[in-house]
Parts: structure tokens; C-alpha cells; sequence
């Protein structure tokens, strides 16, 4: 039968994988929230910057959307290099929200469906939002 020595020695061996457990939990979620909250404001941005160039279109009635093709073409690309990264540790049905909303807003501009289009893409700001509240690291998302 162990002594209250090692008795007492286990329990500090435990309490420190625990506490070395705990800060890595701690440290690895401080690092996805932050990469988390850095690729949602960056697709928003450039999503809202995309709203504000849709909106100069319909007002001037320009039919030319080349440069609005090659904005969401430049969106879409900069969502599928952060997507392999948000796919460990989010889950794959909020992230392909995000795609189809991105797809649907490709056809809508291709088709130059500019309101079908504003639509789309404040539906995709909406969901990326939700997934940066969603796991953010807080005591309601703990608990």
C-alpha cells in the first residue's frame, strides 16, 4: 500500500498534467477563435466592399460585370485557402453554407441579377457572423 508521500507525489503529478492540459486547451482555442475572427472579417469586408460595387452598378445601369465576376472569383478563392484550415474545428455544414451562399452569388452576378445577388451576399455575411458567435470563447459556449 503507497505511502502518504507517494500518495502526495501522484496527486501533484496530476494536478500538473491537468493544469498543463487546461493551458493547452486554453491556448489552442485563443488561437482558432483568433483565426476564426480574422477570416470572418476579412470575407465580410471584402463582401461589403463587393455590396458597395453592386450597388454602384445598379445605379449606374452597367451591364458590364466583369470586374464583379472577377471580385467574387477573388472571394471564393480567398474563402477556399482559409476553408481547409476552419474545417478542423468547425463544423462542415456551417462552412458549406458559406460555399453555397458564395456559388449562388457567383451565378446571381454571372446573370447580372444584381438584387437576387445583394441578397445572397448578405446571407453570407449573416453566417459568418454566426460561426465567429458561434465559437467564440466565452462562458455561454462553454457551459
Amino acid at each position: 500500500m503507497p505511502g502518504k508521500r507517494e500518495r502526495c507525489l501522484r496527486m501533484k503529478k496530476e494536478l500538473i498534467i491537468c493544469i498543463v492540459i487546461f493551458t493547452l486547451i486554453v491556448i489552442g482555442n485563443i488561437i482558432t477563435q483568433n483565426y476564426t475572427k480574422q477570416s470572418v472579417d476579412n470575407l465580410s469586408n471584402k463582401l461589403e466592399e463587393l455590396k458597395e460595387n453592386i450597388y454602384g452598378k445598379i445605379k449606374e445601369d452597367n451591364k458590364e460585370n466583369e470586374d464583379l465576376i472577377e471580385e467574387v472569383d477573388n472571394i471564393t478563392k480567398n474563402w477556399e485557402t482559409r476553408h481547409d484550415k476552419l474545417a478542423y474545428y468547425i463544423e462542415h455544414n456551417e462552412l458549406e453554407k458559406v460555399e453555397d451562399n458564395l456559388t449562388g452569388l457567383n451565378s446571381l452576378v454571372k446573370t447580372n441579377q444584381y438584387p437576387d445577388a445583394i441578397k445572397e451576399l448578405d446571407k453570407c455575411v449573416f453566417i459568418l457572423k454566426h460561426i465567429e458567435e458561434k465559437y467564440a470563447f466565452n462562458l455561454e459556449n462553454i457551459f
